[in-house]
């Protein structure tokens, strides 16, 4: 028997949870016990009688909650406010993208926790399952954002992305087409845009040629490339991703300042650092910031806005690898499932994922040597 605790998100309108009363059902029937953190379904929409009538234990204040886990589920990595709970003898399975985070590797490093990334966790096929199904939301939400950020009175360049009968449609660029930028194709495309996708990968352009039957350009990425598509661009959506590692910077301050005066740049990549020299993170909050005569918006935790289909997405996926978790012990879990040993960022004071170590020049230390 595991004990698993799930604390509500305290990070900036973040409504989602790390478990659903599934998720609940599913582990007390294997024999484990579920703590939840009192109310931190509501934003989700699942009251603690929910969780309750699944078996889970409902416990007062974060601290407690803590405390009771062997395994604390998390979605978003620990803040300042929440670095006091980690623990030696606590593994954490959240969402952590270190790489952008030094304050919180250095505070799990402290803290000497097993950290286990839903975001590194990744299947032979190169696959991140954990990650996938929050690109898709983050890919389905930019064009939504963007859209709303291009209205003149939020400063916007005034265009409607969908145009009207002898008005040219708004043009969207997005540099990435894996699953977000897919997924912000779609819905950039069904808004009635321009799209134009821009990738290394030829094959998944060739394969955005049949599934959008040749209504999306797609372009050969490169630096040219991107200066010139960014230049005519009055949205630009940032989605490249390198797993586990900073993302890299795509569009310069020196290109921005050349682009067309009231154009958005919506960067879904800000979580491992933005792929655009200005990009720092927002909140739903204060979600959008200038640079020269554009407009960025970084929010870093973006699916939270929509956490009715958020967090049935995320605990779709992440499930299974909880089950592993607790009925094995992350040792043997690791052991037995090479993707989720993938998902190993620190153990005992010592960083075990080389993009993390190598944002801050740190030793790695291989996970095998752990197992």
């Amino acid at each position: 028997m595991t004990r698993i605790a799930v604390p509500s998100e305290v990070k900036n309108n973040e409504f989602r949870v790390a478990i659903t009363p599934v998720g609940v059902n599913e582990l007390v029937r294997a024999g484990h016990e579920v703590f939840v953190q009192e109310g931190a379904g509501v934003g989700s929409s699942l009251s603690d009688d929910d969780f309750a009538a699944q078996g889970a234990t409902i416990v007062e204040g974060a601290d407690a909650t803590w405390a009771a886990g062997e395994i604390v589920l998390k979605v978003k990595e620990p803040i300042a406010s929440e670095y006091h709970r980690l623990r030696s003898d606590l593994t954490l399975f959240t969402y952590l993208h270190l790489a952008a985070d030094q304050a919180g590797t250095e505070a799990l490093l402290t803290a000497g926790t097993t950290a286990v990334a839903y975001e590194t966790v990744q299947l032979p096929s190169g696959l991140l399952p954990l990650l996938y199904p929050m690109s898709e939301v983050a890919g389905c939400l930019a064009p939504q954002v963007g859209a709303a950020a291009m209205m003149k009175p939020e400063g916007g360049i005034g265009v409607l992305m969908g145009g009207v009968g002898g008005v040219a449609n708004a043009k969207v660029v997005i540099l990435g087409a894996g699953v977000a930028g897919q997924n912000a194709a779609n819905i950039a495309l069904g808004m009635g845009a321009e799209v134009t996708l821009l990738d290394t990968n030829l094959d998944t352009l060739r394969m955005s040629f049949w599934r959008y039957g040749n209504r999306v350009r797609q372009i050969a990425s490169s630096s040219l490339a991107i200066k010139s598509e960014v230049l005519d661009a009055d949205m630009v959506i940032g989605t490249v991703l390198i797993p586990g590692a900073r993302a890299p910077k795509l569009v310069t301050n020196e290109l921005v300042a050349q682009m067309k005066p009231g154009s958005v740049l919506v960067d879904v990549a800000i979580d491992q650092g933005g792929c655009f020299e200005d990009s720092h993170a927002t909140t739903h909050a204060e979600p959008t910031f200038s640079v020269h005569n554009s407009t960025f918006y970084c929010v870093a935790n973006m699916p939270g806005a929509v956490p009715r289909t958020s967090t049935w997405a995320l605990t779709n996926a992440t499930l299974p690898y909880v089950m592993k978790l607790a009925s094995l012990g992350w040792k043997d879990a690791l052991r037995a499932d090479a993707a989720l040993a993938k998902g190993l960022n620190t153990h005992a004071g010592e960083v075990t994922y080389a993009g993390v170590a190598e944002a801050f020049g740190l030793e790695t230390r291989p996970v095998a040597s752990l197992l």
